[in-house]
């Protein structure tokens, strides 16, 4: 995620853990010819090994910089264009994806390998400003231990949010500072349509939705089925990812027959995670080597354990702990991105004046 994701945006956007490779820096970080700078949201992870071999075989060291949430880093990227904090950015998705291009944020580079990667996630294919590099569905997570204890049934789907055994048991994120929210708000739009979603939002609050910063707090804070969070959370739901339950079952053993949170499949929205070359870049010779590195297929094989979204590249293997606990949406909402364009910011401020207030 991203995450998203996403912020996907698991995602999303979501991952575990927060890289040691994370660094501190000042803006023009990749001045250095030698050393190149990847700009991201916090759920951006790599495994030591993969990012040393690209070091060792490109002859780049890698500075990593992280700036919050994806909707925060995607605006920290805005404010700073022209002069940016690094040479790549990682970590926009295709429900914030037009701000960046119409920012003009990104320079046109077409990576090395992107014809192993599916049509239907290049949605830049004409100019290749961005490239896509991950995807996954932002879906409602649930707690199976709460609802077994309980003896309820989890929900499946949106309508089901709305039904009173679910009263106040929901997290989301907001919408305006967060990937994954945004998506989720999305997801409501292309179910019940422009005419629709507001009146569903109403339905929502009177529910007792809470609504949180990011995907972070969300998840690790107010979710009773985080492990990370050790299920302090009291929200038996939360707005997560579809890959987001094979994150519970990581490293315990004897590996479970099911992983102990569950997703209700009928909540998800199709998000796609992009990176690009910053435009003004110091070291663009070295962001394109690092683009071409996040397009392979070895840093694409390490996407799903580590950042727990699917690979963009359709050769990538995905492992079986991952196909095995996550949950595979055939049928994710989806909105066209110019309509996404056209609409996002009045949707968004929408959003805020009936939930917020």
């Amino acid at each position: 995620m991203s995450t998203s994701s996403r912020t996907t945006a698991v995602v999303v956007a979501a991952a575990v853990g927060i890289s040691a490779l994370a660094a501190c820096g000042t803006p023009g970080g990749g001045a250095d010819a030698k050393t190149v700078t990847l700009v991201s949201h916090d759920s951006f992870n790599v495994s030591k090994s993969v990012l040393a071999a690209f070091e060792k075989e490109s002859g780049y060291k890698v500075k990593i910089l992280k700036g919050g949430d994806a909707g925060k880093a995607v605006n920290q990227a805005i404010l700073s264009k022209g002069n940016p904090q690094g040479d790549v950015f990682f970590g926009i998705d295709n429900t914030l994806l037009s701000r960046g291009l119409n920012e003009g944020v990104f320079s046109p580079y077409e990576a090395k390998g992107l014809a192993n990667v599916p049509a239907g996630l290049q949605l830049d294919k004409g100019e290749h400003r961005v490239t896509p590099l991950d995807y996954g569905d932002i879906c409602v997570n649930y707690d199976r231990g709460y609802f077994a204890r309980h003896k309820t049934a989890p929900p499946k789907t949106f309508d089901d949010l709305l039904k009173p055994r679910y009263k106040g048991l929901l997290v989301t994120e907001n919408s305006a500072t967060s990937s994954p929210g945004l998506a989720f708000q999305l997801g409501t739009i292309a179910k019940y349509g422009q005419d629709g979603w507001q009146d569903y939002w109403k339905k929502l609050k009177a529910n007792g939705v809470e609504v949180v910063d990011g995907w972070e707090q969300a998840y690790y804070e107010r979710f009773s089925g985080s492990a990370a969070g050790k299920g302090k959370g009291d929200k038996p739901l939360v707005v997560s990812y579809a890959s987001s339950p094979p994150v519970e079952v990581l490293g315990k053993k004897p590996a479970p027959k099911e992983a102990p949170t569950g997703v209700a499949t009928g909540t998800c929205f199709r998000q796609i995670e992009f990176g690009g070359l910053l435009k003004g870049a110091k070291n663009e010779k070295g962001g394109k080597a690092l683009l071409d590195f996040l397009v392979s297929k070895e840093f694409q094989e390490d996407v799903p354990l580590k950042m727990f979204v699917n690979p963009a590249r359709k050769d990538a293997k995905v492992p079986e702990l991952f196909t095995k606990y996550g949950a595979t949406i055939d049928k994710p909402a989806t909105l066209p991105p110019e309509t996404i364009t056209k609409n996002r910011e009045q949707w968004i401020k929408q959003w805020s004046s009936l939930v917020l207030k």
